[in-house]
């Protein structure tokens, strides 16, 4: 699974990184611990023009016929296994694809002293973009709309495999265009496991299981991470 990511860019460097064409999301902030339920940046075609977008989406699923918001399970992944054949999933795959800017995910790690976190990155320490895709609900009796988004996983690769048997599916700068649908092929063909040469992993401080903790030290424990360069 991937239940907490850091995604501490600046919505203008991401705006640039990923060429979008819209105002900046009001309110968007550096984070180092977003959790499922939470607010974050995405990268997606705007279903009408078809430019690309740098909006703020819910991260949680609330599939466009839920009748009561409050009941919905709202679950943070989806497998790629079955994503363009579950029921949940299949419309969503097909054409409403997203990117997820993320520096840096966590997994955890089960041992004898308790669960010990990790975090994954490339090793080129360029921000990743994971492959999402997003859902709108619209509330019968006010008309507000509620746009949510989900994070693709597919097995983990044997580096990423030591501390979870799953990872994000990360998308290369080169198969944005097709995962965005700005270009013709196969989508399906890039639901995999990140390179293992591409990731680095390193074992984080307790912190970062608390959803309220953030701030660049949630990266920063047992191993130097100041390569990753929080200011950018």
């Amino acid at each position: 699974m991937c239940g907490r990511y850091a995604s501490f860019r600046s919505a203008e460097a991401i705006k640039a990184l990923f060429r979008t064409v819209n105002s900046l999301p009001e309110g968007a902030r550096p984070s180092w611990n977003i959790a499922p339920s939470q607010p974050a940046l995405v990268v997606r075609r705007h279903p009408e023009t078809g430019a690309r977008h740098l909006d703020q989406l819910s991260w949680g699923l609330v599939p466009h016929w839920t009748k009561d918001l409050t009941a919905a399970r709202r679950p943070a992944n989806a497998w790629s296994e079955t994503i363009a054949t579950a029921a949940m999933f299949r419309s969503a795959f097909a054409s409403r694809r997203c990117l997820v800017p993320a520096d840096a995910w966590y997994e955890w790690q089960a041992t004898a002293a308790g669960k010990q976190p990790y975090a994954f990155a490339r090793t080129d320490h360029e921000p990743g973009a994971l492959a999402g895709i997003w859902e709108g609900w619209k509330a019968e009796k006010t008309g507000k709309v509620l746009r949510t988004f989900w994070v693709i996983t597919t097995g983990a690769n044997p580096l990423a495999a030591a501390v979870h048997d799953r990872m994000p599916v990360v998308v290369a700068p080169e198969d944005w265009p097709l995962w965005l649908g700005e270009a013709e092929g196969d989508t399906g063909s890039l639901l995999h496991p990140m390179r293992e040469d591409l990731l680095e992993t390193w074992p984080t401080g307790t912190a970062v299981n608390k959803v309220a903790n953030n701030g660049p030290k949630l990266l920063v424990d047992t191993a130097s991470v100041d390569h990753l360069h929080p200011s950018r």
